[in-house]
């Protein structure tokens, strides 16, 4: 497996992560990263589609999820001064965003790949957040 530019930055952090699941956290800001990539595409396919009216949940969704996940990719990136309520809070919001994209998607996946492909990275997402906020206790 390539060593992401994640897994660099946590190796050569400084200071001490307070035990954090350094595993758990690179592969959460690495599916963050990618979801708001794969939510931002999709909207944007979805903004060129034929029948675009149809989508304008969808395109909604993407969007706001897309928002939601690298901010919490970029919360999750800093580590000096950490709280603990807010990165539960931030993954939270993070996860509750992807469910909802991911539940959307999911209903046009059988149409538009864009959406399928979407899809899977938000239920991704959703699970590398949910995993985090368990290991952080």
């Amino acid at each position: 497996m390539t060593t992401t530019i994640t897994a660099q930055m946590l190796d050569t952090y400084p200071k001490d992560l307070g035990g954090v699941d350094r595993e758990r956290m690179r592969a959460c800001i690495d599916e963050c990263l990618e979801c708001a990539e794969a939510c931002t595409a999709c909207a944007d396919a979805c903004l060129s589609e034929d029948m675009v009216a149809e989508l304008t949940t969808c395109i909604r969704t993407c969007t706001d999820c897309a928002d939601v996940c690298g901010t919490t990719g970029r919360v999750l990136s800093r580590h000096t001064g950490y709280d603990a309520n807010l990165t539960r809070a931030v993954l939270e919001a993070c996860a509750t965003a992807c469910r909802a994209c991911g539940d959307e998607c999911s209903q046009h996946a059988s149409m538009h790949d864009h959406c399928r492909i979407c899809a899977d990275a938000c239920r991704r997402c959703e699970q590398a957040c949910r995993d985090l906020m368990a290991a952080l206790g």
